[in-house]
């Protein structure tokens, strides 16, 4: 791959971002310090100039490892001075608490205070002054998420409002921490009224929506997509691999028979995950197939379909290994035909989004 990425807007932001991100979420459980430095240091290497993050990593989440993937992040920015003033860094604030005690005390909201405490702790993890992109990682509304399809409105509570978080977020810019902001595993309607919150009250206006985007999970591109066009708000698509369903690693022994295991066979919580669902591998066998049949990887085919559509600014991924890492950029040259994207298509009109 050559070493000069493009760069890209993010939204109405002055952000230009290289089309791979590099995720950090395996830094801290599965990847030890020292290796995800040398992966921070091949991804800088080979052009990449936009790392993201959130409070709430390593993954899978749990209390011993809150907040470890910033602290490698920052300890890395303080071992190679000038690295940061190079790199776009996005990171995230968690919403409501989810069943996870040691996010602020396990209460479910997200209120001003609450931003405005968690982007703190971040900066100092990070060893930052400022965050470059400062994201919502999930709604403090009622909102299905995170595999969920339904709405359902009678888990509808009082919640901190949209105005609220956005007010937050302006106290953020206006001190220097902050200079933009996004949101994540988000909905149209979401989409739409923080726009629409943001402009009514000279509020800061979303530049990003990081949502799940693979071949297993197209939702977006049934509605969400139309929304970030016409608002001009950029999609970070991420998942592009489907936590590894997309690599063709577990197509012939499932989950428990990888030879190189990744998440969805490490941890049993993940294995009951939307990515893990049978449907979703099942499903994935045939995206893998149809790679082979044209001669592609089955990572090739799920990066490139990311990589060269319209809706996504840029593709998070996520690796556990300089290899891994090498492997997903090697694919930013694959070009997908209109015939394959048309086979693509077909598999997902009988399959369709068993991952979302």
């Amino acid at each position: 791959m050559n070493s000069t990425l493009p760069l890209r807007a993010l939204g109405r932001s002055d952000l230009r971002v290289t089309p791979i991100c590099l995720g950090t979420m395996t830094f801290g459980e599965q990847v030890a310090e020292k290796d995800a430095h040398a992966i921070l240091d091949l991804a800088v290497e080979r052009g990449i100039n936009f790392i993201d993050t959130a409070e709430m990593y390593s993954v899978p989440a749990r209390a011993e490892t809150f907040g470890a993937t910033e602290r490698i992040i920052g300890n890395w920015f303080a071992a190679r001075p000038g690295a940061r003033a190079k790199l776009v860094l996005a990171t995230k604030v968690s919403g409501p608490a989810r069943g996870m005690d040691w996010i602020r005390g396990g209460v479910a909201d997200m209120t001003k205070a609450d931003i405005l405490a968690s982007c703190d702790a971040s900066l100092q993890r990070l060893r930052t002054d400022v965050i470059d992109l400062y994201q919502i990682h999930w709604p403090a509304r009622n909102v299905p998420t995170f595999g969920a399809i339904y709405f359902d409105p009678a888990k509808d509570r009082a919640m901190a409002s949209t105005h609220e978080q956005l007010d937050a977020m302006a106290t953020l810019v206006k001190a220097g921490k902050v200079r933009h902001v996004g949101l994540s595993n988000e909905s149209p309607y979401g989409v739409m009224e923080f726009v629409r919150s943001a402009e009514q009250h000279g509020l800061p206006r979303v530049a990003t929506v990081q949502n799940p985007y693979a071949l297993t999970s197209r939702a977006l591109d049934n509605g969400l997509d139309e929304v970030l066009h016409r608002l001009n708000v950029s999609l970070l698509a991420y998942s592009p691999l489907a936590f590894g369903a997309l690599t063709g690693k577990y197509d012939h022994v499932g989950l428990h028979g990888a030879e190189q295991p990744g998440r969805l066979a490490k941890f049993e919580t993940m294995k009951k995950q939307r990515w893990g669902r049978p449907e979703a591998l099942e499903a994935a066998k045939l995206y893998n197939a149809l790679a082979r049949k044209h001669g592609l990887t089955p990572t090739q085919l799920a990066l490139a379909f990311c990589y060269t559509s319209w809706r996504v600014a840029s593709t998070i991924i996520g690796v556990t290994s300089k290899a891994h890492l090498d492997e997903n950029l090697a694919a930013w040259s694959t070009t997908l035909s209109r015939e394959l994207l048309a086979e693509i298509d077909a598999i997902r009109w009988t399959h369709r989004d068993p991952a979302q």
